[in-house]
């Protein structure tokens, strides 16, 4: 859950076309001069996933330690711990309203709760094996999750029943991401494969080979046009959504890439992985533009705020980094 970040598109109402223009080029800019304001600790395993709120103002954190921690993301304190999942959390999503969280673990189940104040609303059983990634779709009522059991459901998040299941990976379903005009789901597995479906009615619309070892992380951008996905492999593939096309193949990382996210704006991606090291590019052009070196083991999850201002990460080192843009 190893986590997916959040993904929105940045409203940009008002400007004339050079002042867009020189908007994202100062926001791409500042990517560059991300600085480390706090460490969060209390977790005593890894961080594997993390969510920010759409409003900016919490962040919520899974463990390997079977946590969840809520967290207050402008005063960095610790809000409440969440302790009924039996093994490690590997998937967090919150609603587009932000009053629910949703949580996948290697128990099997999914959790459903009142992200206001932490109580439990459902659990959802029916995956045979982890659950390792749960999303919403944009539309705040369709919850899909990923299983090691190889497929992928898709519940109703109000009542908890299970709709349908989607059958085609041979292995392990790693990460599930929705389109953000929630017509399109994309999984990521262990065969190397990246499957892209329909969900009216739900049916296997593509498959996009080309990574070499198993698909750990996947984002989409704010216009639905390009994919992103890192990979074991140490790559990271950057696609055409709608055609299939590889755009580009950026092969900077050391080790497995983890966790990508794609900034507001559409201009920066972010990625994390087993060097230990998160990354920023130009997904535009390719240009690796910063290095951020913190953590002192592997990176699992990234995630961005809604208002492209803070970047978080969750690391082996049981910690979460914030960084910011000055």
């Amino acid at each position: 859950m190893l986590i997916i970040g959040v993904i929105l598109s940045l409203g940009l109402g008002g400007y004339g076309i050079s002042q867009i223009s020189n908007h994202l080029f100062a926001k791409t800019v500042a990517y560059q001069k991300l600085v480390l304001v706090n460490s969060l600790t209390g977790h005593t395993d890894w961080v594997s996933s993390l969510a920010i709120s759409p409003d900016g103002q919490t962040l919520v954190s899974g463990s390997g330690d079977r946590s969840i921690k809520i967290w207050n993301l402008q005063t960095s304190g610790l809000k409440t711990t969440l302790s009924l999942h039996t093994d490690a959390v590997s998937s967090l999503a919150i609603s587009p309203d932000g009053k629910t969280l949703v949580s996948g673990s290697k128990d099997g189940t999914i959790k459903i709760w009142n992200l206001e104040n932490g109580s439990l609303k459902n659990t959802l059983t029916g995956h045979k094996d982890a659950v390792n990634s749960v999303a919403i779709n944009p539309d705040g009522e369709t919850l899909v999750s990923g299983s090691a059991d190889k497929t992928i459901k898709i519940w109703n998040l109000q009542t908890g029943k299970l709709k349908n299941t989607l059958t085609g990976h041979t292995k392990s379903v790693w990460r599930v991401a929705f389109s953000p005009d929630g017509k399109t789901l994309v999984s990521g597995s262990y065969d190397n494969t990246i499957k892209i479906w329909n969900l009216q009615p739900p049916s296997l619309k593509a498959t996009f080979t080309g990574h070499t070892d198993l698909i750990y992380s996947l984002a989409i951008s704010p216009d639905g046009q390009t994919l992103v996905s890192g990979s074991a492999d140490k790559t990271i593939k950057i696609w055409n959504l709608q055609t299939g096309e590889l755009k580009n193949t950026f092969n900077w990382h050391k080790y497995g890439v983890t966790s990508v996210a794609i900034s507001p704006d559409g201009e920066t991606l972010v990625s994390g992985s087993f060097d230990n090291t998160i990354k920023i590019w130009n997904l535009q052009t390719g240009e690796l533009k910063n290095t951020l070196a913190g953590h002192t083991d592997l990176v699992y999850a990234v995630a961005i705020s809604a208002d492209g201002q803070t970047l978080v990460s969750g690391s082996k080192d049981n910690t979460i980094k914030m960084w910011r843009v000055p």
